[in-house]
C-alpha cells in the first residue's frame, strides 16, 4: 500500500528510506526523487530524465555544450522539438530587437497561450464528443 502511494506521489518516503533504496539500487538518492530544479543536482537529474524520455543528447560545438532532442525517439520527442523551435523563434526575435523583453517574457510566462507557431486545440468534453458521434453516426 505505502509503495503504491510513493509511486503515485501521494506520499514521499523519508530521506533515510530513500537513501537505503538508492543504495540497494546502486543509484544516487536524487535519482529516486522528483528533482528540485532550483538546485544544480536536481537540474542534472531533470536533464537525465529528458534524455530517457525525449532522447535529449549532449554534445559540444565551438567549445560550448549543446543539448539536442532526437526527434526519432518518438512522438513526445518530436513534440518537444517543435516547442523548442517555437521558443528559439521568440528568443531570436528578442535578440534581433523585433520584440521587447516584456513581450518575450509574456510569451514565456503564458506559454502556450501566446504561441502562434503551433495549433493548440481544446479537447471537447466527453458529453460533447458523445453527442457529435450520435448526431453524425449515420454519416460515418
Amino acid at each position: 500500500m505505502r509503495l503504491a502511494q510513493y509511486e503515485t506521489g501521494s506520499r514521499k518516503p523519508k530521506s533515510d528510506l530513500t537513501a537505503a533504496l538508492a543504495q540497494a539500487l546502486d543509484v544516487a538518492p536524487q535519482a529516486l526523487d522528483v528533482p528540485d530544479i532550483d538546485s544544480e543536482i536536481g537540474l542534472m537529474h531533470t536533464l537525465f530524465t529528458l534524455e530517457d524520455i525525449y532522447g535529449l543528447t549532449i554534445s559540444e560545438a565551438d567549445g560550448e555544450i549543446c543539448l539536442k532532442v532526437n526527434k526519432d525517439k518518438g512522438r513526445n520527442a518530436y513534440d518537444l522539438l517543435k516547442m523548442l523551435f517555437a521558443w528559439k523563434e521568440q528568443a531570436d526575435k528578442l535578440a534581433a530587437g523585433e520584440t521587447s523583453r516584456e513581450e518575450y517574457d509574456r510569451w514565456r510566462y503564458y506559454y502556450p497561450q501566446f504561441d502562434t507557431t503551433q495549433h493548440w486545440v481544446k479537447v471537447p468534453s466527453k458529453e460533447l464528443s458523445d453527442a457529435l458521434v450520435k448526431a453524425f453516426k449515420d454519416k460515418l
